[in-house]
Protein backbone atom coordinates (compact mmCIF):
# COMPACT_ATOMS: atom_id res chain seq x y z
CA UNK A 1 0.00 0.00 0.00
CA UNK A 2 1.32 3.44 -0.85
CA UNK A 3 0.82 6.53 1.21
CA UNK A 4 -0.45 9.62 -0.58
CA UNK A 5 1.21 12.90 0.22
CA UNK A 6 -0.55 16.19 -0.21
CA UNK A 7 1.53 19.20 -1.16
CA UNK A 8 0.09 22.69 -1.22
CA UNK A 9 1.40 24.30 -4.37
CA UNK A 10 1.40 28.09 -4.49
CA UNK A 11 -0.24 29.65 -7.52
CA UNK A 12 3.15 30.75 -8.89
CA UNK A 13 4.02 27.06 -9.44
CA UNK A 14 0.64 25.77 -10.69
CA UNK A 15 1.60 25.86 -14.37
CA UNK A 16 4.89 24.06 -13.67
CA UNK A 17 3.20 21.39 -11.54
CA UNK A 18 0.37 20.77 -14.01
CA UNK A 19 2.71 20.58 -17.00
CA UNK A 20 5.09 18.32 -15.08
CA UNK A 21 2.23 15.97 -14.21
CA UNK A 22 1.41 15.73 -17.91
CA UNK A 23 5.04 14.81 -18.60
CA UNK A 24 4.84 12.16 -15.87
CA UNK A 25 1.82 10.60 -17.58
CA UNK A 26 3.60 10.61 -20.94
CA UNK A 27 6.79 9.13 -19.46
CA UNK A 28 5.10 6.41 -17.42
CA UNK A 29 2.20 5.46 -19.65
CA UNK A 30 1.78 4.24 -23.20
CA UNK A 31 3.18 6.58 -25.85
CA UNK A 32 0.26 8.66 -27.04
CA UNK A 33 2.01 11.90 -27.98
CA UNK A 34 3.91 12.55 -31.17
CA UNK A 35 7.58 13.47 -31.03
CA UNK A 36 6.68 17.09 -31.78
CA UNK A 37 4.12 17.19 -28.95
CA UNK A 38 6.59 15.66 -26.53
CA UNK A 39 9.34 18.10 -27.54
CA UNK A 40 6.94 21.03 -27.21
CA UNK A 41 5.99 19.91 -23.72
CA UNK A 42 9.64 19.62 -22.71
CA UNK A 43 10.40 23.08 -24.14
CA UNK A 44 7.49 24.53 -22.16
CA UNK A 45 8.74 22.81 -18.98
CA UNK A 46 12.23 24.12 -19.66
CA UNK A 47 10.88 27.68 -19.66
CA UNK A 48 8.80 27.09 -16.55
CA UNK A 49 11.78 25.54 -14.75
CA UNK A 50 13.94 28.52 -15.68
CA UNK A 51 11.37 30.79 -14.02
CA UNK A 52 11.21 28.58 -10.91
CA UNK A 53 14.91 27.77 -10.47
CA UNK A 54 15.29 29.86 -7.33
CA UNK A 55 11.90 28.98 -5.84
CA UNK A 56 12.30 27.37 -2.41
CA UNK A 57 9.50 24.87 -3.16
CA UNK A 58 11.05 23.57 -6.37
CA UNK A 59 12.94 20.72 -4.61
CA UNK A 60 9.62 19.46 -3.21
CA UNK A 61 8.15 19.28 -6.71
CA UNK A 62 11.29 17.58 -8.01
CA UNK A 63 11.09 14.97 -5.25
CA UNK A 64 7.53 14.09 -6.21
CA UNK A 65 7.84 14.23 -10.00
CA UNK A 66 10.72 12.09 -11.28
CA UNK A 67 10.42 13.14 -14.94
CA UNK A 68 10.59 16.80 -13.93
CA UNK A 69 13.58 16.05 -11.68
CA UNK A 70 15.35 14.37 -14.59
CA UNK A 71 14.71 17.35 -16.85
CA UNK A 72 15.91 19.74 -14.13
CA UNK A 73 19.04 17.65 -13.63
CA UNK A 74 19.76 17.65 -17.36
CA UNK A 75 19.38 21.45 -17.47
CA UNK A 76 22.15 21.80 -14.87
CA UNK A 77 24.33 18.85 -15.87
CA UNK A 78 27.42 20.91 -16.76
CA UNK A 79 27.42 22.46 -13.27
CA UNK A 80 26.19 19.66 -11.02
CA UNK A 81 26.29 16.40 -12.96
CA UNK A 82 23.64 13.90 -11.98
CA UNK A 83 23.16 15.37 -8.51
CA UNK A 84 19.56 14.16 -8.10
CA UNK A 85 20.10 10.63 -9.43
CA UNK A 86 20.53 7.83 -6.92
CA UNK A 87 24.19 7.01 -6.41
CA UNK A 88 23.66 3.24 -6.72
CA UNK A 89 22.13 3.63 -10.18
CA UNK A 90 25.01 5.84 -11.33
CA UNK A 91 27.63 3.41 -10.03
CA UNK A 92 25.85 0.50 -11.70
CA UNK A 93 25.67 2.40 -15.00
CA UNK A 94 29.37 3.28 -14.76
CA UNK A 95 30.30 -0.37 -14.18
CA UNK A 96 28.17 -1.52 -17.09
CA UNK A 97 29.81 1.07 -19.35
CA UNK A 98 33.29 -0.04 -18.23
CA UNK A 99 32.40 -3.70 -18.84
CA UNK A 100 31.04 -2.91 -22.29
CA UNK A 101 34.15 -0.89 -23.22
CA UNK A 102 36.33 -3.75 -22.01
CA UNK A 103 34.44 -6.22 -24.23
CA UNK A 104 34.82 -3.90 -27.22
CA UNK A 105 38.56 -3.60 -26.57
CA UNK A 106 38.94 -7.37 -26.42
CA UNK A 107 37.37 -7.71 -29.87
CA UNK A 108 40.28 -5.82 -31.50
Amino acid sequence: MTQDTTIRIPSRLHALAATAMLLERLERGPRTASAEQYQGLVRQLDRLLADADSDPLLPTLLDGLPALAELHENRHYELAGLCRSPLDAMVHAEREAQDLLGRFRSLK
